[in-house]
C-alpha cells in the first residue's frame, strides 16, 4: 500500500470544552478550555505545539459561527507556531485536519492543534438578527444567496428537498427517519456534555412539529456554545507520548455544487460518494472492519445519505438498516453517533463526531462505550464532504 501522508500521523489527544445554550464563558475561553485540555491529554504542553488550525477561520459574517481565528487562539495558548493555516474554504469541515497532516508529512510541524469553536447560542440569544429568518436582513451571501430569494431560508428547506426525494425514490418513512433522532439521544443520554439528555421516544419523535417536510423538529440539530479541539502528531513523535495513537488509515474529501446553488442529478445523494470513493482506495479495510460510525447529522436525512456514500449499506437501504433502532445501538451491527450526533449533543459542525471517535477508541465512552472497538469511520459535511478511518493498534 502506497504511504499516504495521512499513515504518518496520528490523533494523540483530544479536549472538549463545556457545551451550552448558552454558555456563561466567551468563545475565546471556550477555545483555550478545549485546546489545553487536548495538548494536556496528549502528555505535551503548549511549548511543544508548533502548528495550530481551524474551521474556517475567523468569520465576518457574525453569528457565532467562527468566533475565534488561529491567531488569536495561539495568543491566548501562548504558543508560537510555525505552521498555522488561517482559513479553509466551508467546502470541507475536515479541512483543516487534512491540512494539518500534509504540513506534518512535509516536516513543517511534529504537533498540531485543531479547533472547531462556535458561539451560535450566544449570538442568538442577543439577536435574532445573528439567523438567516430576521426580517432585519436584506442581504445574504455564499450558499445562502441561491437559496434564501426562493424562500427556502434555512439549509432545512434545502435538504428537506433531498429527503422527500429519498422517501419517494426508496419507499422510505417517517418511523424510519427518527429512529436517528431516537437512537442519538439514548447515546447522548450518557453523555454528560450532550446539550439534549431527557429520554426520546418514537412517539415523542412523531408528535414533534414539522418543520420543512419530511423534516420534524428532532430532525434538526442544535446551535450551541463551546469548543472542540484534537492535537494531530507525527507518528514517530506520537509513540512515545501518553495516549495509544489513533492512526489515520485513510481519509477522503469532495466538493458538490450546493455551496454555489447548483443542483443537478439525482437528488436522493450528495457529492459525498467521491469522499467515499477516495477513503476505500487508501485503505485495505473495508465497511464491515467498522466497529463504529459517527457519520455527520446536520439533519437526520444526512444520515441516510452519508451511510450510503461511504458504502456501508448499499444504496437506498439505509433506511431500512437503521428501522427500529437496533442494528445501530450501542450493541448492535454499526453503533451509530455513539456521543448523540449533532441533533442531541451539540452543532460543532462534525467535530464533535471527531472527538466521539477518540472517545470510542481510548475506551472513555463508559455507559456508552462499544465494547473493543478499535476502528472508526467518521465522516462530516452537508455542502462539502469529508472522511477518516481511525484506528488503534
Amino acid at each position: 500500500m502506497t504511504a499516504y501522508p495521512e499513515k504518518l500521523c496520528a490523533i494523540t489527544g483530544a479536549g472538549q470544552s463545556e457545551v451550552g445554550r448558552p454558555s456563561t464563558r466567551s468563545a475565546l475561553q471556550l477555545t483555550a478550555d478545549a485546546c489545553l485540555e487536548a495538548i494536556a491529554d496528549a502528555g505535551l504542553k503548549p511549548c511543544d505545539i508548533d502548528g495550530i488550525a481551524t474551521y474556517p477561520g475567523k468569520s465576518s459574517e457574525g453569528g457565532g459561527i467562527a468566533p475565534v481565528s488561529p491567531s488569536e487562539a495561539a495568543a491566548v495558548l501562548g504558543i508560537d507556531p510555525r505552521w498555522i493555516l488561517a482559513s479553509a474554504e466551508g467546502f470541507s469541515h475536515m479541512a483543516p485536519i487534512f491540512n494539518a497532516i500534509n504540513a506534518i508529512a512535509c516536516g513543517f510541524a511534529r504537533h498540531v492543534i485543531v479547533f472547531r469553536s462556535v458561539a451560535q447560542a450566544q449570538a442568538r440569544l442577543q439577536s435574532r438578527t445573528s439567523t438567516l429568518m430576521a426580517g432585519s436582513r436584506n442581504r445574504v451571501d455564499g450558499n445562502n444567496a441561491w437559496t434564501v430569494p426562493f424562500n427556502a431560508l434555512s439549509p432545512i428547506n434545502t435538504f428537506a428537498l433531498y429527503a422527500q426525494a429519498y422517501f419517494e425514490k426508496y419507499g422510505a418513512n417517517e418511523e424510519q427517519l427518527g429512529a436517528i433522532a431516537v437512537n442519538n439521544r439514548a447515546n447522548a443520554m450518557h453523555n454528560p456534555n450532550a446539550v439534549y439528555r431527557k429520554p426520546l421516544s418514537l412517539d415523542d419523535y412523531l408528535a414533534s412539529r414539522v418543520i420543512s417536510s419530511p423534516l420534524r423538529l428532532y430532525d434538526c440539530d442544535s446551535h450551541i456554545d463551546g469548543s472542540t479541539a484534537i492535537v494531530v502528531s507525527s507518528l514517530d513523535a506520537a509513540k512515545d507520548l501518553r495516549n495509544p495513537p489513533l492512526q489515520f488509515e485513510s481519509i477522503g474529501m469532495s466538493i458538490g455544487g450546493l455551496w454555489v446553488g447548483k443542483f443537478e442529478g439525482d437528488f436522493t445523494h450528495l457529492a459525498a460518494d467521491k469522499a467515499g470513493e477516495m477513503l476505500w482506495s487508501r485503505t485495505d479495510l473495508k465497511p464491515a472492519d467498522m466497529d463504529c460510525a459517527q457519520i455527520y447529522d446536520g439533519f437526520s436525512i444526512h444520515v441516510w445519505m452519508w451511510m450510503e456514500a461511504l458504502g456501508l449499506v448499499p444504496r437506498g437501504e439505509a433506511c431500512r438498516f437503521v428501522e427500529g433502532g437496533s442494528r445501530i445501538a450501542l450493541n448492535g451491527d454499526l453503533p451509530l453517533n455513539t456521543g448523540g450526533g449533532q441533533l442531541s449533543a451539540g452543532r460543532f459542525h462534525g467535530y464533535g463526531h471527531i472527538h466521539e471517535a477518540t472517545v470510542q477508541l481510548w475506551g472513555r465512552g463508559e455507559g456508552r462505550q462499544v465494547q473493543d472497538a478499535r476502528t472508526c469511520i467518521v465522516s462530516n459535511g452537508g455542502y462539502g464532504y469529508g472522511a477518516m478511518i481511525l484506528h488503534r493498534d
